[in-house]
């Protein structure tokens, strides 16, 4: 089963030192692990979404350990 974990307003340098550590920990993306950015979304007077992530883990133990180190 698949595990979706959010991460807010956090920036482009900032996700890539997650997707980094992953990686340093030996997972691969696309079998262990993938991860979709989605800027800040505005109209014409106001923003209509925040910037967030939303890393997708394979296993659940690895979204548990991404949720405890990153939150």
């Amino acid at each position: 089963m698949a595990v979706e974990v959010f991460v807010v307003d956090k920036g482009v340098p900032e996700i890539m030192d997650m997707v980094k550590d992953l990686r340093t920990q030996g997972l691969v993306q696309g079998k262990d692990f993938d991860f979709e950015y989605r800027p800040e979304t505005w109209d014409n007077f106001s923003r209509v979404h925040e910037k967030y992530t939303v890393f997708t883990f394979y296993d659940e133990r690895w979204g548990t350990w991404f949720t405890l180190k990153w939150s």
